[in-house]
């Protein structure tokens, strides 16, 4: 039966009341100071703006204590199925709470920002986090999967720079997305072989046998078509990289000044 530590759950609730107080003051506080254009944008701009912000802070967050773990954290990289889950639970327990606050507020301003897509991933992703919350399976996989968000920040700069009008082929734009397209193929594409490496040497281990049929059915169908979704992501963020950076006739384009379209 699963339990959850008074620790987890009191950071999870912190987490959930963190990203509200961002989403709904510490964005837009902070944004009007950094952009004058954040105050010409609309209401519905504004919802997404705030909530692409906080996506992009808990990436951050997560992300660089995913990166810790998995150089320090002994336990849990000497025994990836059962290892000390306590490093990992915390991890989880953040994005946890992000995933429940995201998902209020996709459903609060379901004009805004609702998408079935979202409501979908988090649902399923928070499904996949019980294992390691509640139960202690599967520590390193689950914190492995959270390097993925150091994409996230990249694809979020795409959005705020298409809002505020800039040019797809102003410098700053063009970097965004040539930084977004390596560090997608870095932490979602180019560490596929190590994680399926790890997961085929617990195939067969008295460790693997332990977590059930249930969590095993769990662990490998959701990898498997996470990281098809990933590899079809990669193919058009790859593609529409490409077309920018050589949108005439395969000659390279020459960088613009970096201002944004009347």
């Amino acid at each position: 039966m699963a339990s959850f530590s008074p620790l987890t759950v009191f950071i999870s609730v912190t987490s959930i009341a963190v990203f509200q107080f961002l989403f709904h003051v510490g964005s837009s506080w902070l944004s009007a100071r950094l952009t004058g254009g954040f105050s010409k944008l609309s209401a519905k701009q504004k919802i997404e703006w705030n909530s692409r912000t906080v996506s992009s802070f808990h990436a951050l967050v997560v992300g660089c204590f995913c990166l810790y773990i998995l150089v320090y954290d002994d336990a849990v990289n000497a025994n990836p199925v059962w290892g000390d889950p306590f490093m990992v639970k915390l991890n989880v327990a953040v994005t946890s709470g992000y995933l429940i606050s995201d998902l209020l507020l996709i459903i609060y301003y379901w004009k805004e920002i609702g998408d079935k897509y979202f409501v979908t991933h988090h649902l399923a992703a928070l499904y996949a986090y019980y294992y390691v919350l509640g139960e202690g399976m599967l520590p390193y996989f689950g914190n492995f999967r959270l390097i993925a968000e150091f994409s996230t920040p990249f694809v979020n700069q795409r959005w705020f720079f298409e809002v505020l009008g800039y040019s797809k082929y102003s410098l700053s734009n063009m970097v965004n997305g040539v930084l977004m397209t390596i560090s997608f193929f870095i932490v979602r594409i180019a560490v596929i072989p190590i994680y399926y490496g790890r997961v085929f040497s617990t195939f067969g281990t008295e460790a693997f046998y332990r977590l059930g049929l249930g969590a095993q059915c769990a662990w490998i169908i959701s990898s498997v078509s996470l990281d098809i979704m990933n590899a079809m992501w990669m193919i058009k963020i790859a593609k529409g990289c490409y077309k920018v950076l050589y949108h005439r006739d395969g000659k390279s384009t020459r960088t613009q000044n970096n201002r944004k379209l009347e």
